[in-house]
């Protein structure tokens, strides 16, 4: 569920942030399943200081990333992350009412970077046709000019020359600049930032363009697609919810996937299936042993995806060890291309995480994205999709966004009403993703090591 990606998301009917009326519902929990879930939930609300106090000691040691979103799945028994984007898009999805939260996030990210920054240089993803996409970008660079920031927008393409205005369905224009590289600084022309913010997660790889340069760039180049894997994210989730649950005195399990990856697999020539194979095996095997546990019903099943990229490309639902085996060509082909048409070389088997939420009268499959901006939960939206099962991906041609009916920032529970009501399950939300969101900080922490490494073995 807590996982944002980078994937096609717009607004219904075009609309963009600032035109979404409040929304009050929610959906529902279709599951006889929630004992354990409302237990939780009312641990975290009766726990809220000890856990807020956590988190700020946290931030002390590892600084939060500028932003992210987190996909979660709630399956009753468990609330858990499956996706953490550093690089998120969507921000066109959220509910305008928190518009004010997010200005005064981005205030604080910036000045935790360079407090004397003024100029700041947007990097977008190179495609121009997906308009949903340009609307991100473009609520976006409002955000960060309502927080204060002169704000435009420089490109990566290659064939973009001179400025290139695109008019979105908003009403709103877009301005794409070509980028110029003058010594150890970029800018466009006539304009000369202070710092770098991406939002491109570097899928085809770290442009030359950025490397070694004297301003900021947030996220690091050593975070983006071409050097991250979800393996070593969650690895290090792992251990964050390990400490987690030593703070709550729970099994972390609650609110962690377990997964196994395999590091060379090749879906076209079936290079890396019997791996692929014995770690969908043991990791099942694993689950039942969970369920059994934990008195769950349901069968396991396990998400077999690319462990580098988004876009939710290159992800099929497993039930028995047999389906990998019996693949047969569309499915290798489907499995075997990640986003920017890179091939797929390594795979992580993740514990597939039920959704029991359910969305409107169609009771489509529903599943929470939660966004952050340096420390905050700034907002976020619901995925629904009515194609798709409660055990399937929902990032996925055919799915919606329904922004997330915050009462208040979900940052400030209410005690005085049930665990799971607005605002408390959206309470439990934001802090199963500020989970993956210190992950994350952990995970930039170490590739600023490893780049402090490289420029020290290049120096030498």
């Amino acid at each position: 569920m807590f996982a944002a990606t980078n994937a096609s998301m717009g607004y219904p009917n075009g609309s963009t942030l600032g035109e979404y009326p409040m929304q009050d519902a929610v959906p529902n929990l279709t599951t006889a399943q929630t004992g354990p879930l409302l237990q939780l939930e009312s641990l975290l609300l009766r726990r809220a200081a000890d856990i807020e106090a956590w988190f700020r000691g946290q931030w002390h040691e590892t600084p939060p990333p500028f932003y992210g979103s987190v996909d979660l799945r709630n399956a009753g028994f468990k609330l858990a992350p499956v996706d953490t984007n550093l690089f998120p898009a969507g921000f066109n999805n959220l509910n305008p009412a928190f518009e004010a939260l997010c200005v005064q996030a981005i205030q604080a990210a910036l000045e935790r970077v360079m407090p004397t920054a003024c100029d700041v240089l947007l990097v977008p993803e190179n495609h121009t046709r997906n308009k949903f996409y340009l609307e991100n970008v473009a609520v976006l660079q409002s955000l960060l000019q309502k927080a204060g920031y002169k704000v435009r927008v420089g490109s990566l393409r290659a064939d973009l020359q001179a400025p290139e205005a695109l008019a979105l369905d908003s009403g709103r224009e877009l301005l794409l600049e070509p980028i110029r590289r003058d010594g150890d600084r970029v800018g466009l022309q006539g304009f000369s930032p202070c710092v770098v913010l991406l939002n491109n997660d570097l899928s085809a790889g770290r442009p030359a363009v950025l490397e070694n340069l004297l301003q900021p760039v947030i996220p690091p180049l050593g975070v983006g697609w071409s050097t991250r894997l979800k393996s070593q994210h969650f690895a290090i989730y792992r251990e964050v919810a390990r400490e987690f649950g030593r703070l709550l005195d729970i099994d972390p399990w609650l609110v962690d996937p377990l997964f196994r990856n395999c590091g060379q697999v090749n879906f076209r020539t079936r290079e890396g299936e019997e791996c692929l194979a014995a770690n969908v095996e043991l990791l099942l095997d694993e689950l039942r042993e969970r369920y059994a546990q934990n008195g769950v019903e349901q069968e396991p099943f396990v998400i077999v995806k690319a462990d580098a990229g988004t876009y939710g490309m290159g992800v099929m639902t497993v039930r028995s060890v047999d389906e990998i085996r019996n693949l047969n060509r569309d499915a290798r082909k489907k499995m075997a291309s990640a986003k920017e048409g890179m091939d797929v070389t390594g795979a992580i088997i993740q514990e597939g995480v039920y959704t029991f939420e359910r969305w409107g009268e169609e009771q489509a499959t529903a599943e929470p994205v939660v966004y952050m901006i340096d420390r905050y939960v700034v907002g976020g939206f619901y995925r629904v999709h009515g194609g798709r099962s409660n055990q399937e991906n929902l990032n996925a041609p055919g799915s919606s966004f329904k922004p997330l009916a915050f009462a208040e920032c979900c940052s400030h529970p209410d005690r005085s009403k049930a665990p799971d009501a607005v605002p408390n399950r959206f309470y439990a939300y934001g802090v199963v993703a500020r989970l993956a969101l210190v992950a994350a900080a952990r995970e930039i922490a170490q590739a600023h090591a490893r780049e402090r490494t490289r420029t020290r073995a290049e120096a030498a």
